[in-house]
């Protein structure tokens, strides 16, 4: 196993110390806070980590098929257990169906790429969901923050946490949806284009055949009377 590949599966293998970081079983440390502020640190070293190993494996020319179908999924399984583990942690702001809605377009999407793939096509990723990504990750680390403050104060400044979370956590919603459609629509549009492709292919094939059987037919003597 490749070093990119590495890094995928060790992104997999510390889901789980992630979800026990955002349980009540994790230890609480000598300082207010200390259990939040690691798990968002852990959190944001995994979500580097995606980059890191699509970039050694496009530097390293070890694009595989194991790395391609091991990256989403731990792409997908750290997003959703995180946000499976905010339900229970911090129930104020990461409500049960904004959760249903995240893993429900995961889902679509998987699902309509999978039949993308056994029609002959692809659905590239759109805008619309990297910028879904990246407010993923800020909004499940500004709702893990929010479990402990509800606001920063530094100084004069006063940094909103809890604004931050809720803004953040419908906002991934709505964009999940937008989303959701953003690749439906696509998915669509080459799947019609795809069907009529095809048609296309066999209208043609249908004409070639009777084009040769109609010039076998005069080719062939016609039998003369006795």
């Amino acid at each position: 196993m490749n070093l990119p590949n590495s890094i995928t599966m060790g992104r997999i293998f510390c889901i789980p110390v992630l979800i026990w970081m955002l349980s009540p079983r994790f230890p609480h440390g000598s300082f207010h806070g200390e259990q939040e502020v690691i798990a968002s640190l852990f959190f944001i070293l995994l979500s580097i980590s995606d980059g890191v190993d699509g970039y050694l494996a496009r530097r390293r020319g070890q694009i595989t098929t194991m790395g391609m179908l091991l990256d989403p999924l731990a792409d997908k399984l750290l997003i959703t257990s995180a946000y499976v583990a905010l339900v229970e942690f911090n129930p104020h702001v990461v409500k049960a169906w904004i959760v249903v809605v995240v893993i429900g377009r995961e889902f679509l999407v998987s699902g309509l790429r999978s039949i993308a793939s056994t029609e002959g096509f692809t659905i590239e990723a759109s805008d619309v969901g990297k910028l879904k990504t990246v407010i993923q990750i800020v909004s499940v680390v500004a709702a893990t923050l929010d479990h402990a403050w509800y606001s920063w104060h530094i100084g004069w400044f006063v940094m909103p946490v809890d604004l931050f979370a809720v803004v953040g956590i419908y906002y991934t919603a709505a964009v999940s949806i937008v989303s959701a459609v953003d690749y439906f629509v696509a998915f669509w549009r080459k799947i019609d284009k795809a069907a009529e492709t095809q048609r296309d292919r066999d209208n043609k094939i249908v004409l070639s055949r009777r084009k040769k059987k109609n010039n076998t037919t005069a080719a062939a003597p016609t039998a003369t009377q006795p």
